[in-house]
């Protein structure tokens, strides 16, 4: 928690008048079953109405009065609760913004949204609970045991019994759920797992038919959850029957031995209500400070797994004295080999590659051959293991990130658009882009032809991850999207896989009309994509086969030819 309460700072003064609240919330609670036993052994005694309306009316003001400290500081603990998870949730966010590829693969998504919701929900619960019951209960307990110490300090002996015994069972029980606590999160990770894998892929699992299996994997998982969730559930109902087992003793006690000492006179019948009062007061604070630290426990596990994303440190570190300014988008690959993080098997191997600035360079080759992974290296989505690459005569491991990365455009294969309109997706790309601009690029892309078509244009609608759109379409307005970068690098990482050919070729040639001082790196799975291509590397499990141009290629590469030519009998049947 020393790692987090720095984030605290901002509600301050709620989480510092909160517990002060309740103190003085506690003090008017403690008064009142003084009050009960002055009426019962003066008043009622004595007959003394005026005596019993005047005490009455003291006791109904301490109600007032602790019901209004109440509120105010149940309202304080809310707000620095969860405005601290809100602000933890925020670094977060940041945090995951910030990580490598090799960061985002250690973690899986349904993780990190559970810790970025359930983790830090709980954190906050808790944190209201510390600023609330985690005083309330032991100033409760100290007051009472005082008071009850002041009316009869031999019977307030009966403590010295019930107050073990409570402690022996809750170090039992919480010692015991602890372990529990942390599978539950666990396996909540598992059940938002799937959840997310099947809406995610739920046409395809339409398509499939397989609805009744992924029933059955929910299930399974669903079922985990619930069992570890039962087993912690048991033990604080094993502890409500034990906790009121111990407290009806001790007041049984009481009213026996104390029953005995006002039968001989040497205690009041007031004084024995209130001393049970006092008794109950103290019992209920062990079993409100029992049921903190079954949160606390909880909360344990959340705030491990909270400060482990706090503390993973992005593996793309920045130069101290980082470059600015790229000079061209010419690209160098010396020597370069890669493997994934946890793997020894080298992904890339000795790679050695020059790109010129403007070139249009075309990379092929088979499923697996890591043709993705290499020029993900060039705007450092991750970091070469040995060997260096250099962009714009630079080492880019000395560039700025962002400046590198502004100067990157790159489209994945899997093209993402978010909710929102036309407009505001394009804005990715360059955020004070005018619609003039946006529409030269949708042209260039070739996504302009049914944009146009819209009666609300720009103003379009998106929904979520593009749904509303063909993965053709998507594909074009991701383009478009990163042309508006005006990048001194371009990559498609396979971006052209759901256009035809013709639209295809038209993309092209736009490219080679309009982005001549651009350099542009394709891959694609047809040959057509880039045969026009100044050079094509051929990779083949990740080292380079082969680097010419088009016609070279289909005498000196035995792949590239094989390649080319069965996709030439497919589109010739």
């Amino acid at each position: 928690m020393k790692e987090l309460l720095p984030f605290m700072k901002k509600y301050i003064k709620f989480a510092v008048l909160s517990p002060i609240l309740m103190i003085l919330e506690v003090f008017a609670d403690i008064a009142i079953p003084y009050l009960m036993s002055r009426i019962v052994d003066v008043g009622i005694a004595e007959q003394d109405i005026e005596y019993v309306l005047q005490i009455g009316l003291i006791m109904i003001a301490a109600a007032i009065f602790a019901i209004i400290f109440g509120v105010i500081s149940s309202y304080f603990g809310a707000r620095a609760g969860y405005g601290f998870a809100s602000e933890v949730r925020l670094k977060l966010y940041k945090e995951i913004q910030g990580f490598s590829f090799a960061n985002l693969d250690r973690f899986t998504v349904a993780s990190l949204i559970t810790r970025l919701t359930n983790d830090c929900n709980t954190l906050g619960q808790v944190t209201m609970m510390s600023l609330r019951m985690a005083v309330r209960a032991p100033f409760m307990m100290i007051f009472a045991l005082m008071m009850a110490l002041n009316i009869n300090a031999s019977l307030a002996k009966v403590f010295v019994v019930s107050i073990p015994v409570l402690v022996i069972v809750l170090i039992i029980i919480l010692s015991k759920a602890r372990p529990l606590f942390l599978k539950f999160q666990t396996r909540i990770d598992r059940v938002n797992a799937i959840i997310r894998e099947n809406l995610t892929a739920i046409r395809v699992v339409k398509s499939f038919n397989r609805q009744t299996h992924e029933e059955e994997r929910f299930k399974e998982r669903n079922d985990s959850l619930m069992d570890i969730a039962l087993r912690a559930v048991s033990l604080i109902v094993f502890l409500m029957p034990v906790l009121n087992i111990i407290i009806y003793s001790t007041i049984i006690a009481v009213l026996w031995f104390g029953g005995k000492q006002v039968v001989a006179g040497s205690m009041g019948s007031g004084e024995l209500i209130s001393f049970i009062t006092y008794i109950t007061q103290i019992l209920m604070s062990f079993m409100m400070m029992s049921f903190f630290f079954m949160q606390l426990l909880r909360a344990s596990a959340s705030v491990t797994r909270i400060v482990e994303i706090i503390n993973t440190k992005s593996e793309i570190k920045e130069d101290s004295n980082p470059v600015m300014e790229l000079s061209d988008g010419s690209v160098t690959f010396k020597n370069v080999c890669f493997c994934y993080p946890g793997s020894t098997e080298k992904t890339l191997k000795n790679i050695n590659l020059q790109i010129n600035s403007g070139e249009v360079l075309g990379i092929i080759g088979s499923t697996g051959s890591s043709k993705s992974t290499l020029v993900q290296l060039i705007p450092r989505l991750y970091d070469t293991m040995e060997g260096t690459v250099i962009v714009g005569n630079e080492d880019v491991k000395r560039y700025n990130i962002k400046s590198l990365r502004d100067n990157v455009a790159f489209v994945l294969q899997s093209n993402t658009l978010f909710s929102g309109t036309l407009r505001d997706n394009m804005k990715w790309g360059n955020e004070n882009a005018a619609d003039e601009e946006i529409i030269k690029a949708l042209k260039l892309a070739q996504a302009w032809e049914f944009v146009s078509k819209y009666e609300d244009g720009l103003d379009h609608i998106v929904e979520q991850g593009g749904d509303n759109f063909s993965g053709g379409q998507k594909q074009r307005l991701t383009i478009a999207r990163a042309l508006l970068k005006s990048p001194k690098i371009i990559i498609l990482d396979d971006s052209t896989s759901a256009v035809d050919m013709a639209t295809d070729a038209k993309i092209q040639r736009a490219f080679k009309e309009e982005l001549n001082d651009v350099t542009t790196i394709i891959i694609a799975q047809r040959v057509s994509s880039i045969q026009h291509a100044d050079r094509v590397l051929v990779m083949n499990e990740g080292e380079m086969e082969s680097l010419g141009k088009h016609e070279e290629l289909l005498i000196s590469s035995p792949i590239y030819r094989e390649i080319y030519e069965s996709q030439q009998k497919g589109v010739g049947a």
